[in-house]
């Protein structure tokens, strides 16, 4: 995506995390609208694969009550059967303790200003790879995020707090935990995170016209459905060694 540009960081200021929004906020859809026709895998899976679910923190580790902000109900769809990873392109040097508190900025700034009901993300991964509940509804349940315009249904969100442009270093506790993570998440439907699945897009400014067919990764950087440079190539390039990861977690 677009680089915001931000001020000379320290640990995450306040207005440069609002203004950085910094979640590949561009290109994602705001209402998760439904597709004309509900998305569909490739090939169904021949049997399942279940991976332990990683630890996830919960909402109420960086939502408190001063910061909620009213929204509608969770919506869902049937099952989860691909993963879009993402980069938020803020700072990177920051204490994984204070990893609440930059949640926090980016729920602001997309409630806020955007007007969003919610985090767009299903999921946020931290430098020290702990996993955070991003947008409400169940860890376990398959919420419709808001996090890849064109195809938010059937998909989760995973963003991985930090800038991944070329030459820049993932940290191997983020890849593992999103690695796990989505070995988790697709080994509920019986997906192999190695795999490609046929989604629909619902919207016309994604990479495909809405109503058309896309084959895409089971486990796909954003920039593969929309034009962005998110989740960045540092981070994209590092996608098949996630996907191989997860699918051995998987038992595959």
């Amino acid at each position: 995506m677009p680089r915001t540009v931000l001020v000379a960081l320290g640990c995450v200021p306040g207005l440069a995390a609002v203004l950085a929004l910094v979640m590949c906020a561009v290109g994602v859809d705001r209402t998760g609208a439904r597709a004309a026709r509900p998305p569909v895998a490739a090939r169904p899976a021949a049997a399942a694969h279940p991976a332990a679910r990683p630890t996830i923190l919960p909402r109420t580790r960086w939502l408190d009550t001063a910061s909620a902000h009213a929204q509608p109900p969770p919506r869902y769809d049937d099952r989860v059967v691909a993963v879009f990873v993402h980069h938020t392109d803020s700072p990177n040097g920051y204490d994984c303790a204070d990893t609440p508190r930059i949640i926090r900025y980016l729920y602001a700034g997309q409630t806020g200003a955007r007007q969003w009901d919610d985090i767009g993300y299903n999921f946020l991964v931290d430098r020290c790879g702990t996993i955070y509940e991003g947008r409400a509804g169940g860890i376990d349940r398959p919420v419709t995020g808001a996090h890849t315009q064109g195809f938010n249904h059937r998909t989760t969100g995973v963003a991985a707090i930090g800038t991944f442009t070329a030459g820049t270093s993932v940290p191997r506790a983020m890849t593992e935990a999103i690695a796990a993570l989505a070995a988790w998440k697709l080994g509920l439907s019986g997906v192999d995170p190695r795999a490609t699945v046929r989604l629909v897009s619902s919207n016309s400014l994604s990479r495909f016209h809405a109503g058309a067919d896309a084959v895409l990764p089971t486990v796909a950087g954003h920039s593969e459905a929309f034009m962005t440079s998110c989740p960045g190539a540092a981070l994209a390039a590092r996608l098949p060694e996630i996907r191989d990861r997860a699918a051995r977690l998987q038992g595959r």
